[in-house]
């Protein structure tokens, strides 16, 4: 899993936009590298600097994104804060859910994982695919660990799995701004080229802890 203290600061420091694990070109063909620095670097950066505004001189000053999370899910009056707080944690999960070197086969302990909750790889693959395409609107498409079994699910705009107590194993962005720069409205290649050429399943086989 992550670490989701987005800053390198003090406690009670503002949170910090995480770097990159890869280069910006670094997914190029399947994500351009003005799409990334389009989406890290003023979508990603706004949803912490938004953060930053809204936490100061309050009780969640100081807290990680998961605290701030689990404080604010929910919450009418908080809602702004939970969708900026989800929206980074969310974002640099993404990041980390990809590769250059993705795609292919995952580690021999994951592919046992999903070969006995999917039947094989395609079916899981099959399966993020359908979650990812039928998300309707702004919102993303996970891996996700529920209990012993793996399982696939979706959530709308900033949520996450983790307000409903689900471990994340990975994750792709179906925003549009993750994909439409290089794609247009056809979500269904962008989704195929992630899942086939970039997904990080090094990343989700780390992730079952």
């Amino acid at each position: 899993m992550i670490n989701d203290k987005t800053r390198n600061s003090p406690v009670g420091a503002p949170h910090i936009l995480p770097p990159l694990p890869y280069a910006e070109n670094a997914l190029d063909p399947v994500i351009s590298a003005r799409t990334l620095g389009v989406h890290y670097g003023k979508h990603h950066k706004t949803y912490v600097d938004n953060l930053n505004k809204l936490i100061t001189d309050t009780e969640l000053t100081g807290l990680t994104l998961q605290e701030i999370m689990s404080m604010t899910a929910g919450q009418i009056d908080k809602v702004g804060i939970f969708n900026n707080a989800a929206q980074v944690w969310n974002h640099t999960f993404y990041w980390n859910s990809l590769s250059h070197k993705g795609g292919g086969e995952p580690p021999v302990v994951l592919k046992q994982k999903i070969e006995s909750s999917f039947g094989n790889l395609d079916s899981c693959k099959k399966e993020l695919t359908t979650a990812a395409m039928t998300q309707f609107g702004s919102g993303w498409a996970w891996l996700v660990m529920n209990g012993d079994k793996l399982e696939v699910t979706k959530t709308a705009n900033a949520e996450s799995p983790l307000s409903k107590g689900i471990k994340p194993l990975l994750v792709i962005d179906v925003w549009e701004h993750a994909y439409y720069l290089d794609y247009e409205n056809r979500r269904v290649e962008y989704v195929a080229a992630v899942i086939e050429k970039l997904i990080n399943w090094g990343f989700a086989e780390d992730n079952l802890g």
